[in-house]
């Protein structure tokens, strides 16, 4: 098998030229620490490891949405700078064999409890605070239907779609064209969903929205890859707007967004949390220097 470029896969692959593309200097066929580094622990329950990708912003939208409902939910978010490699220190290894953000040491029981995989810790702190989860029934049962739906689909959307699309050192129309129509089926699959429905398990708004939300709410609000939004005619998934609109307006969404940011408007970078009054006083624009 070749590709229009002459490429001829080896019979055995090995590790030698880098990748090329924004991520090449972090990306490594093995796991394990590359340094040692222990993780900083705060003073409150939960001590969250992450960074404000998508996948960072569905656990700190739920620490934000158990805090607003009243809940002992208190925690400390500390960055995790994956560009820098970060994930590959030993101490975060040990919470997350896998490398990968968000990772969660839950403190609040005799011993340390790591949980790693934003599912898993949805999903566990759901359980822990009876909140954003029914606790038994046919509406537990399809507000797990989404999680689960979520964790299998965005890999096409950000390994895929993402990656070809917009962090790619060379664009081809094989790859993108490939993504492309996995991407555009799978906003029909919430569209169709959300006809006539509120939330994307039904009347009452849950866990599943919020994995589902940072990853294709902020896709069709054009807030992910570039010109992303325009290039997959996301205003006709008219369903799914409305929802990402929705969703988006939520004060604790807003707060959850902020925190382990990065990039974008110096106000709306937060990149340590760990007290409530921080957003008013330790945003970018508040404590001035560069994120980077």
């Amino acid at each position: 098998m070749s590709d229009t470029n002459g490429y001829t896969p080896p019979k055995v692959w090995t590790w030698e030229v880098p990748s090329g593309g924004r991520f090449a200097s972090i990306n490594r066929p093995i796991a394990g620490p590359t340094h040692d580094k222990e993780l900083p622990v705060g003073q409150h329950p939960f001590q969250l490891y992450s960074m404000g990708t998508p996948n960072g912003v569905k656990v700190t939208v739920m620490f934000e949405e158990l805090l607003a409902a009243g809940h002992a939910a208190e925690y400390d978010a500390w960055l995790i700078r994956i560009g820098d490699g970060d994930q590959f220190g030993s101490g975060f290894v040990q919470v997350n064999p896998n490398s990968k953000i968000p990772a969660l040491v839950d403190r609040t029981g005799a011993e340390p409890l790591r949980v790693f995989e934003s599912g898993s810790i949805l999903l566990h702190l759901a359980e822990k605070f009876g909140a954003f989860l029914p606790a038994s029934g046919p509406g537990r049962t399809e507000t797990l239907n989404w999680l689960f739906w979520q964790m299998g689909s965005a890999p096409y959307l950000g390994g895929g779609f993402g990656h070809f699309y917009h962090y790619a050192p060379e664009q081809w129309q094989y790859p993108i064209d490939r993504f492309t129509m996995e991407v555009k089926r799978q906003l029909d699959v919430l569209d169709r969903q959300l006809a006539g429905r509120p939330f994307i398990a039904g009347d009452a708004y849950s866990i599943a929205d919020m994995a589902i939300w940072p990853w294709y709410g902020n896709l069709v609000l054009g807030r992910q890859y570039g010109d992303a939004a325009t290039f997959l005619d996301a205003a006709s998934y008219e369903n799914v707007m409305a929802w990402a609109q929705k969703i988006d307006a939520r004060p604790a969404v807003r707060r959850g967004r902020m925190v382990n940011r990065t990039s974008g408007e110096p106000h709306e970078q937060l990149l340590e949390r760990h007290d409530a009054g921080d957003f008013d006083t330790k945003t970018q624009d508040k404590i001035g220097g560069s994120a980077d």
